[in-house]
């Protein structure tokens, strides 16, 4: 991955900043943590066939499972226009956060200002903005434009975030032409428009608290560190992807950047996405993203693994100061659908859900006393 020629880098900063957390011993844990999934596939799901059934294997609305669950906050994924799916659309995002509310649940709303998946590795400009690429100002104009309608439209159906991500995953530059290129940020150019996404949300509604998102967490510590150097500042969360796959840091050891960062830069810090697989099995045809070298020892791949693993991070990030988990994709379950890359789910053995569709133990990471 060429991500990791920053942790290289960062090396020397890293080590600094881990050093710097173990002398720390004062940590809160009273602060307010919020636990909630992601559910973006869940209303395709649905459409594709999937009847989820709670742990008592009745037939239930999968929200109401999660919400009884102990899901507090549910994050939804937001792609411009993605011609190739009806899903994760401004209309699919409001079914969701729609059906979230009804339970109770919080919802964080995830821009990836992209037609498709933005990542590490792949923050491709909307093809509609794709004319003024080369132009800051204008693209700037048209980043906050849309930031600004969308927001707008929600809160007129009663439909308002508490919490909405600018980016995702944008260890990189936000709104490239090409693939690639993630080692070169431009930062005049990269802040500028992340500060200008930041002034609309706080423009249509001041209580909407903002998060900015990095994956893994030895990359957050040099990201937020050049973004307040280039004048980003004005938000509330930092939020995290912690996969121990991706990640050069050990889930013993996860608390310590954590926590490093929430002191460094006085945020709030949630980990936004992760996951565990239950199974090395796989329930269709397509390959599984987490297989055996997702695995950490004295966590198998099985349901007792899973919420085993769930439970530690949890209060490793509890511990550390911070204030929420959230599982990716816990309800991307194989069906009769296709993705991208093949038919079923990538996921099915990471799911929070069995090969039957029926809800497994390490939901109750979120109230284990449900």
């Amino acid at each position: 991955m060429k991500i990791q020629f920053w942790f290289f880098l960062w090396f020397p900063l890293l080590v600094s900043c881990l050093n710097n957390a173990k002398k720390k011993t004062d940590t809160d844990t009273s602060l307010p943590f919020f636990d909630g999934v992601d559910l973006s596939y869940l209303n395709e799901m649905e459409d594709c066939g999937a009847q989820f059934k709670n742990l008592k294997n009745e037939v239930q609305d999968p929200y109401e499972i999660f919400g009884q669950a102990g899901a507090e906050i549910v994050r939804v994924r937001l792609w411009n226009n993605p011609k190739w799916t009806n899903y994760s659309n401004l209309e699919d995002v409001k079914k969701t956060i729609r059906r979230s509310k009804a339970f109770g649940m919080k919802v964080l709303l995830d821009f990836h200002f992209s037609d498709t998946w933005a990542d590490p590795s792949k923050q491709i400009i909307p093809e509609e903005w794709r004319t003024y690429a080369d132009d800051d100002a204008e693209l700037g104009n048209i980043l906050y434009k849309y930031t600004k309608s969308v927001l707008r439209e929600l809160i007129e159906e009663n439909l308002k975030p508490e919490l909405v991500q600018i980016g995702n995953e944008i260890n990189t530059m936000i709104l490239q032409k090409e693939e690639g290129h993630q080692e070169n940020i431009d930062w005049k150019r990269n802040s500028y428009l992340i500060n200008k996404a930041i002034t609309a949300v706080r423009d249509v509604d001041p209580e909407i608290e903002i998060m900015l998102h990095i994956a893994q967490p030895e990359n957050a510590l040099w990201w937020f560190k050049e973004a307040e150097e280039n004048g980003i500042s004005d938000y509330e969360w930092i939020g995290l992807s912690y996969y121990p796959k991706w990640s050069s840091i050990k889930l013993e050891e996860v608390d310590l950047p954590i926590q490093t960062l929430i002191t460094t830069y006085n945020k709030k810090l949630m980990v936004v996405e992760t996951a565990y697989p239950f199974t090395l099995e796989n329930a269709d045809s397509a390959n599984n993203i987490l297989g055996e070298d997702a695995l950490i020892s004295g966590f198998p791949a099985s349901v007792e693994g899973q919420y085993q693993f769930l439970v530690t991070l949890k209060n490793k990030i509890q511990t550390a100061g911070g204030q929420g988990l959230i599982y990716w994709e816990p309800a991307w379950v194989s069906t009769k659908c296709t993705t991208l890359w093949g038919t079923g789910s990538h996921w099915d053995n990471a799911s929070l859900f069995d090969f039957n569709h029926k809800a497994l133990k390490s939901l109750l990471f979120m109230n284990p006393s449900f």
